[in-house]
């Protein structure tokens, strides 16, 4: 893995480290149970300051940490009442148990739990969420795949996870992101270098140095050319937070290509970015554009296509061409993602890296499906596209995917600023700046990715609020978030 990415697991994962730990290092069982416990019971401590505290157990090593956690709960003093899931004694009237509780700890299923939880488990779960009491999370949150952060039916809404060893990918991917609450990752006496590798990781901030930086003998060809294609009437600002960002972002020059009728919008708007005017269309891009597009990117070190292009037949016929065409590391984003729509396997023709950064709406029509499927199983449809269309895939949304089909990055930085629109066009401009650059795609797009979400933390702390950021906003704090010391974290 990366030096760069901070290990998740999945639960064949830990499941291995565990075996490795238990039969090669002679840790035993027991005394992992304990760690587990313990600490369990002193996140529990920490936000229960006066009792009763209710926690729910379940067959496996969950429950089992569930019950000493209830012991040293019990040794500290606290009014503990154990409920054992499936021992069929549990009480009618869950509300009312509940009712009054300093905490509840949720110890029902552990990391190897992949389904629809089923009675008692699902009405226990859902109890659980309507008791207004604050709950810890053993490892998990019940109804969660610490697989792939995937839900079927109901699921624990945990205030605090306590994590054992190492944090697990449904930790961090939605929907399983939004029912984690706080992680606490705890180490339980697993001893370094369990062998394997694990299954996805966190994007850190060492990516960044990557990026070469400039020096006395740098000139702008050295840092790289970026080229923007797309815009359209009424969709010109698109093609301008791309190019704008990329050079934000340190590559050496922009130039961005546009429908010839409006090139004078793109001259007046932006001094540093130099414009090639594509004629043929009626304010937007169009087969008769192609030719002049594509001696636009003959000089690039990368570009982006796609940004304000619109959905006029003739521009998706262009897209489409130009695609296959550009022999530059490219980055597909917007309406060149939805020229592509049910086809994601023809962009595998390309000959040069390519990087796709969709939305769930935009990786739903590239796939064929409803967003709400992708938003439901959002790892597995980021790998499915990035093996159909030979590309990076960069699924966005505050827990962004990163991944090229096999390796998986996710960022962990949240950054609300990032709601509104023209932060997607922002984010291809750096994307394409660090290809530009240099580096190579999966690199280029966690960098990319992490950059983005620091700058739009700055931005929020520089104007007072998440709300008031608008895209511009945040092209002006990629320099704050290309830093990797910066204070964004």
């Amino acid at each position: 893995m990366e030096p760069w990415l901070t290990p998740l697991y999945d639960a064949e994962g830990m499941r291995a480290v565990d075996r490795w730990a238990i039969q090669e290092r002679g840790v035993p069982e027991a005394e992992l149970m304990e760690a587990a416990g313990t600490a369990l019971a002193e996140a529990v401590a920490g936000i229960a300051p006066q009792g009763p505290i209710r926690i729910l157990c379940g067959k496996g090593n969950n429950g089992g940490d569930g019950l000493v956690a209830a012991r040293h709960l019990s040794a500290m003093g606290f009014e503990v009442e154990t409920l054992e899931l499936f021992s069929g004694e549990m009480p009618d009237d869950l509300d009312a148990l509940f009712s009054g509780s300093g905490a509840i700890v949720d110890a029902i299923f552990g990391t190897g739990f992949a389904r629809a939880p089923r009675e008692p488990a699902a009405a226990a779960i859902e109890a659980i969420n309507r008791s207004g009491a604050p709950v810890v999370a053993c490892d998990v949150a019940s109804g969660v795949d610490a697989s792939t952060g995937e839900i079927e039916g109901a699921a624990v809404e945990a205030d605090l996870t306590v994590g054992f060893h190492a944090a697990k990918v449904g930790h961090w991917i939605a929907p399983g992101k939004w029912h984690t609450g706080e992680l606490r990752v705890v180490p339980i006496g697993i001893p370094e270098g369990a062998p394997g590798e694990p299954a996805a990781g966190t994007i850190e901030p060492a990516v960044l140095s990557l990026a070469p930086a400039r020096g006395p003998g740098s000139t702008k060809f050295s840092s790289g050319q970026v080229v923007v294609a797309g815009g359209s009437r009424g969709l010109t600002g698109a093609v301008q937070m791309a190019s704008r960002a990329a050079i934000r972002a340190g590559a050496g020059y922009a130039t961005v290509a546009v429908p010839a009728d409006l090139e004078a919008i793109f001259e007046a708007a932006q001094p540093e970015v130099m414009s090639v005017g594509c004629p043929g269309g009626d304010g937007c891009l169009a087969p008769a554009s192609l030719k002049v597009l594509l001696r636009s990117f003959e000089r690039a070190a990368a570009g982006v296509l796609g940004p304000g292009m619109g959905r006029d037949p003739g521009s998706v016929e262009l897209a489409r061409e130009a695609v296959s065409a550009i022999e530059v590391p490219l980055v597909v984003d917007a309406d060149g993602l939805n020229a592509f729509a049910g086809e994601a396997e023809r962009l595998a023709a390309r000959g040069a890296p390519t990087i796709l950064t969709p939305h769930a709406g935009e990786l739903g029509r590239l796939l064929g499906r409803s967003a709400e499927e992708i938003s439901a199983h959002r790892l597995s449809s980021a790998r499915e596209a990035a093996r159909a269309a030979g590309a990076v895939v960069v699924l966005k949304d505050d827990d962004t995917i990163v991944t090229d089909g096999e390796r998986v990055a996710v960022n962990t930085l949240s950054a609300p600023a990032l709601a509104t629109a023209g932060t997607g066009d922002v984010l291809s401009g750096v994307v394409a700046a660090l290809l530009a650059r240099g580096l190579e795609p999966f690199a280029a797009a966690c960098a990319a990715v992490l950059a983005h979400a620091r700058a739009g933390r700055d931005a929020a702390a520089r104007i007072g609020a998440p709300e008031s950021v608008i895209a511009t906003d945040v092209i002006d704090s990629i320099p704050v978030g290309m830093v990797p010391s910066s204070h964004v974290e």
